[in-house]
């Protein structure tokens, strides 16, 4: 991810002497779907978003861009309608930096029209890290101490999770031209992952004594928390071996929110791959 930064900010002055180029800007909010939070799509426990890129046209529809996003994720089981898995008593937050390459697809010329639909997709990588908090307020991140079994003997299938992956970006929105150097749009854009462990949940609770034996009590304590709840919960007792998530279903996270174009180059209106697509201006003309 540093890398890609550094490169992003090393190739932006030469992006600025060429035609047809774009900085991108966005803001929003980041959420995700998985174990804690199973609806397909909703702003609950929305968290902010940002990105910044850059932006070829190639021609009048097709573009591609670099863009850079961090965005945070988190969930809570005292927000499930399900009162089993409110007794779970989970919860987690998470940092994502991610860094793509996407081919934008617009259904209309925005060098004559205002507006345009377009499309997204692309490939990337992605960081995250889930960390959670006791009941002091400590802060404790969770993939070290492999609450579901990893790294154990006992459990040998069971490896840790990768904090840094493979991620694929596909969504759209709609874009607006405000004048012939800034559109805005508005995006969703939908993250596929290859991972179950995003908010660090996915198969069955491990074996208690083992987890001790090997983690310590902090393990115990955080990989099942109904102990925390008002008169020890519903099911006080440590269930080895129950499902504790659903490994069949990985996990998403996505972002949605307000994008910002600023066209480099030249003063006056850029052409599509470094040719002149009208006359020039001394200034950007509003169109309304």
């Amino acid at each position: 991810m540093r890398n890609f930064l550094m490169a992003l900010l090393a190739f932006l002055p030469v992006s600025l002497m060429a035609q047809g180029w774009q900085l991108v800007g966005f803001g929003g909010v980041a959420n995700y779907q998985g174990d804690l939070q199973d609806r397909r799509f909703t702003t609950q426990q929305a968290q902010i978003a940002l990105g910044l890129g850059i932006q070829y046209d190639i021609n009048k529809y097709f573009s591609v861009r670099g863009i850079a996003n961090y965005g945070r994720i988190s969930a809570d089981d005292r927000y499930n309608k399900d009162a089993g898995l409110r007794n779970r008593n989970l919860n987690f937050k998470s940092q994502i930096l991610e860094g793509s390459v996407q081919a934008v697809f617009r259904f209309m010329d925005l060098e004559t029209k205002k507006w345009s639909p377009y499309l997204i997709a692309g490939v990337g990588v992605f960081g995250f890290d889930p960390y959670t908090h006791d009941t002091l307020g400590n802060k404790f991140y969770l993939q070290p101490l492999g609450t579901e079994g990893q790294g154990l003997a006992a459990y040998p299938e069971r490896e840790f999770y990768k904090r840094v992956q493979l991620v694929i970006p596909f969504g759209g929105g709609v874009m607006l031209r405000v004048n012939e150097r800034i559109t805005l749009g508005y995006e969703v854009g939908l993250r596929k992952t290859f991972t179950d462990y995003l908010d660090d949940v996915s198969i069955t609770y491990a074996d208690p004594d083992q987890l001790l034996a090997a983690r310590g009590p902090l393990a115990v304590e955080l990989a099942y928390r109904t102990d925390e709840l008002k008169n020890g919960g519903a099911n006080p007792n440590y269930p080895t071996g129950a499902v504790r998530g659903g490994p069949e279903f990985k996990d998403w996270y996505y972002f949605q929110g307000i994008t910002v174009n600023f066209r480099l180059g030249g003063g006056g209106r850029s052409g599509y791959n470094g040719k002149s697509m009208g006359r020039q201006l001394d200034c950007p003309r509003n169109i309304y």
